[in-house]
């Protein structure tokens, strides 16, 4: 039987030299070719999103890193589309950071709230520098059991890489985390890895990139259950 495509929407600018930009189109073909389903993907620089964009074509978004984005307003109106109308979204690296200041300011209200990487000065910068970069850094990563994470990698404890320099700031952590959004993933030191939103049906952000097994020529289980999710909309 003959079923309509998936169409994904990579929300970020795109640079073919980023490792990570290399490797998501591999990662989905991957997804595909496993799956049997015709995945499609288009590129949406930031910069080019805006209220009217016909986002409703889309049956996942995935925001994808190599921030700060040309246009922050631009992720964040992708990103809301995604939540709001409950569409399979991921967020990887900076795609976490984006999502966590998306729901800081348009669910919690914390119109203050900025990435520390374009406003290091703000009162609010709710993502900030960590501790230790993971810049082509490898790590455990504690899942919680029951998460969607955990459920698509059929683990508890994965190791992931990573090329990432910001994360939730401990300060605004425990208020960040009160309400739907909920952390589902922590390193060895405790630091917030990965988030998940409560009541929807796929909506799931990693500081980690699980899209890079793709090169060694590996399905990601998170992609994969990213695909199955859009494939889900049909």
């Amino acid at each position: 039987m003959e079923t309509r495509p998936i169409r994904i929407a990579l929300i970020g600018d795109y640079d073919p030299q980023v490792t990570a930009h290399q490797a998501i189109p591999v990662a989905l073909e991957k997804a595909a070719e496993h799956s049997g389903r015709n995945v499609q993907w288009q590129w949406l620089a930031t910069d080019e999103i805006h209220a009217e964009s016909p986002l409703h074509t889309f049956d996942g978004f995935w925001c994808v890193p190599a921030s700060p984005y040309r246009s922050t307003d631009g992720a964040l109106t992708a990103i809301r589309f995604a939540r709001e109308q409950r569409r399979p979204f991921l967020g990887t690296c900076g795609g976490f950071q984006h999502a966590v200041l998306e729901y800081a300011r348009n669910v919690l209200g914390w119109s203050d709230a900025e990435h520390g990487e374009t406003a290091p000065e703000a009162t609010r910068a709710l993502l900030t520098p960590l501790t230790c970069a993971l810049v082509e850094a490898v790590d455990t990563i504690h899942l919680d059991k029951g998460s969607l994470i955990a459920q698509a990698y059929e683990s508890a404890e994965i190791r992931e890489g990573y090329r990432c320099r910001y994360g939730v700031n401990p300060q605004f952590e425990g208020e960040l985390l009160k309400r739907e959004l909920q952390a589902v993933g922590h390193d060895s030191e405790h630091g917030l890895r990965a988030v998940e939103l409560s009541g929807h049906p796929f909506f799931v952000a990693t500081l980690f990139q699980p899209e890079r097994a793709a090169l060694k020529g590996i399905l990601p289980p998170l992609v994969g259950a990213f695909v199955d999710a859009c494939a889900g909309r049909s």
